[in-house]
């Protein structure tokens, strides 16, 4: 399917006004947000194959995606992994499972259909960093799919990891950070783009609630945030026979997928990327 997309172009000048920053994405449409927000219907397998649909449609052909079979889980992770001038990453992930109670909208179809929709967003411009799109599995059982992943990874893999963007529970309200559990770079770097977009972002921190994926890559010292919506008032949708599409409130998740798509843009000129190294002789 031909999407619509929004050509958008943000300049922020950096502390110190030493230079200018020009982030250029191109956004989805909101009616392409929406419908694919409205495919969270059937089981964790199911919704995985959604994913890997939505995937290739936004551009992930099979040459850019995979399937990641993970130990006790029946469905795997999902990867899209966008090559970039370097070999140096920007890991972008979401969980597509979900608990029986409810149909799992919010907590986190909410986060997870947004992946192919930041993909395309961002890869009709030439990328500094490898960018890796990954829907998790397993994450309602105790961060199963991104802890094998992490796992997986090599030292050297793991070295070239710049920032891992997680995205759990959106579309309640305002874009949200757990920030005592973010890198202070990556949250600082999102307040940044969010005062230039004049979008709302704020620290709501979670801990007392449970756990999300960005806890597998902090324990391996893996610079890691976590965006969010959620508030004590809408703490007791999740897990709950409330969480339905009729929560989300569409204006809000939208902003936050703008916010997403221009905050990744910034991370790939902001992060460092080392150049990919040449043939043989070459400088």
């Amino acid at each position: 399917m031909k999407t619509k997309r929004l050509l958008l172009l943000v300049t922020i000048l950096l502390a110190l006004r030493l230079s200018a920053v020009e982030i250029i994405f191109k956004a989805v449409a909101p009616e392409i947000v929406r419908q694919r927000l409205g495919q969270f219907a059937g089981k964790n397998t199911q919704r995985e194959q959604t994913l890997k649909k939505i995937f290739s449609e936004a551009g992930c052909d099979s040459e850019h995606l995979s399937e990641q079979k993970v130990k006790h889980e029946e469905a795997p992770n999902l990867i899209c992994l966008w090559p970039g001038e370097s070999d140096d990453t920007i890991i972008v992930g979401a969980h597509f499972d979900r608990v029986a109670r409810g149909a799992g909208v919010v907590d986190n179809w909410s986060g997870a259909s947004l992946l192919p929709s930041l993909l395309e967003a961002l890869r009709a411009q030439s990328r500094h960093h490898t960018l890796i799109f990954i829907a998790f599995t397993g994450e309602e059982d105790g961060m199963v799919g991104s802890e094998f992943y992490v796992k997986s990874m090599g030292t050297d893999q793991r070295s070239r990891v710049q920032a891992m963007v997680n995205m759990d529970t959106l579309g309640l309200g305002p874009t949200e950070v757990w920030a005592s559990h973010a890198d202070p770079k990556l949250t600082t770097a999102i307040a940044t783009v969010a005062r230039a977009m004049s979008l709302p972002v704020s620290g709501m921190n979670v801990e007392q609630v449970g756990s999300t994926d960005s806890e597998s890559f902090r324990k391996v010292k893996i610079p890691a945030i976590t965006i969010h919506t959620l508030t004590t008032k809408t703490l007791p949708i999740l897990h709950s026979a409330d969480d339905q599409l009729k929560q989300i409130k569409f204006p809000d998740y939208y902003e936050t997928y703008k916010l997403m798509a221009a905050y990744l843009a910034y991370l790939d000129g902001f992060l460092p990327a080392a150049a990919k190294p040449g043939p043989a002789g070459t400088k």
